[in-house]
């Protein structure tokens, strides 16, 4: 069967030894022959320049890196001169946010939503990035409802996105969801299914709860019976998010975007599962 395509994404390390962690992960990960890597950067483009740091390093060993960029507190200017400074490193791949506003944030910018930051980088630049950006099949927990935020996903679509990473999900109806919904509304690029691995149950319920991620009953009360048996939760999670991306991947979906947490083995393991059961099919 033919081999679907992945991504890998990484947050720029703090530290060196956060540095030479993330090479270590970056290098095994690399095995899996992702089609790029992303790197996160933090609210109100806080980490700018270590994501750029990450993106050039990534580059220099011969792989596709696409910088995160978020236009929350970001003026026009300083957008033109990010994307200036993408373009003169030979970046052709980038992920267009609107960003989370750090707490205590006044405004958000002069761009205010993904849409306007992916209209601004079409009218600067041109056809010069593959533009990705973001799609929540449960839904943006600060959307009004699920049609209006159907309908700002589809105007990012409209104003030059190239293709679509979601947030992670755990329930794959929601996915197929999604893409019928937004399929009704003249959506046509690729949207890729995002997939949080599962290793540690308490970081899981903090993420989900800050990004709005539901996780089904049934998964979360077998992990919370694991307590702090860590064999048992990763087992588990091997299990249910290897299950996920057969399905996904079954069902059409055009490739898998993982979030990595700058960690290689959980990310290798599910795809090794995926490719087993892939071969033998």
């Amino acid at each position: 069967m033919e081999t679907p395509n992945i991504s890998i994404e990484f947050f720029p390390p703090k530290t060196p030894e956060g540095a030479e962690k993330l090479r270590a992960a970056r290098q095994k990960l690399a095995a899996l022959q992702p089609k790029y890597f992303s790197v996160t950067f933090g609210a109100g483009g806080s980490t700018q320049q270590g994501t750029l740091d990450a993106v050039l390093e990534i580059q220099s060993e011969g792989h596709v890196g696409a910088p995160h960029l978020s236009c929350v507190g970001g003026t026009r200017e300083s957008i033109r001169g990010i994307l200036r400074e993408f373009q003169s490193h030979g970046i052709r791949r980038l992920v267009a946010l609107r960003g989370d506003l750090p707490s205590g944030y006044g405004g958000a910018g002069e761009l205010r939503y993904a849409s306007d930051l992916v209209e601004f980088i079409r009218q600067e630049t041109g056809d010069w990035f593959h533009i990705e950006v973001a799609a929540y099949p449960e839904m943006h927990p600060q959307a009004k409802s699920p049609q209006d935020d159907l309908q700002n996903f589809a105007r990012k679509v409209q104003a030059g996105a190239n293709a679509a990473i979601t947030q992670y999900f755990y329930n794959p109806d929601a996915y197929f969801q999604f893409v019928d919904n937004v399929g009704k509304l003249g959506v046509d690029i690729p949207i890729v299914a995002g997939i949080m691995p599962i290793t540690n149950t308490t970081q899981l319920l903090r993420f989900s709860e800050m990004c709005g991620a539901e996780i089904p009953r049934w998964i979360r009360l077998k992990l919370q019976s694991f307590g702090d048996d860590g064999a048992s939760i990763k087992a588990f999670g091997l299990d249910v998010v290897s299950q996920l991306c057969e399905k996904l991947l079954a069902g059409g979906a055009p490739g898998l975007h993982f979030y990595s947490m700058n960690q290689a083995v959980a990310t290798t393991a599910i795809w090794q599962r995926l490719q087993g059961t892939r071969s033998a099919a």
